[in-house]
């Protein structure tokens, strides 16, 4: 066994509090977030049941965790009702509309430039 699995293998929860698995050997009948999703499933405000770790050279703490749930309690994903969707479109051309000329670019602003292209650099030539 490598150091790095030792340290990423904690099933009594005795170092971290919680039970802790290396990364891709979740127990079965658990799953993360996205799982879940993916299932159509949703937390369903259960607590964490366990977490997967491994190191990782782009983390600041240098571990990368990933939270378990319990499949058994996770409930359906809530449907999208047509409030709903009326909200996520009014959000969506809120993100296309540009503030400087108040048109709908057909895109979303870049927030570095906080315009669309056309009033951020109107001096370059336009390819027609």
């Amino acid at each position: 066994m490598s150091a790095a699995f030792g340290k990423c293998y904690d099933p009594n929860g005795a170092r971290y509090g919680i039970p802790t698995y290396p990364w891709r050997l979740a127990p079965d009948g658990m799953a993360t977030r996205r799982q879940l999703r993916a299932r159509g499933l949703r937390p369903g405000g259960q607590p964490i049941a366990a977490q997967l770790m491994r190191r990782s050279r782009r983390r600041k703490a240098g571990v990368s965790v990933a939270f378990l749930y319990r499949l058994d309690l996770a409930k359906p994903v809530r449907p999208m009702t047509s409030r709903k969707w009326a909200a996520l479109a009014l959000a969506m051309l809120a993100r296309r509309t540009c503030p400087a000329c108040r048109r709908d670019a057909g895109y979303v602003i870049p927030t570095s430039l906080g315009m669309c292209v056309t009033c951020a650099f109107p001096d370059s030539p336009r390819s027609a």
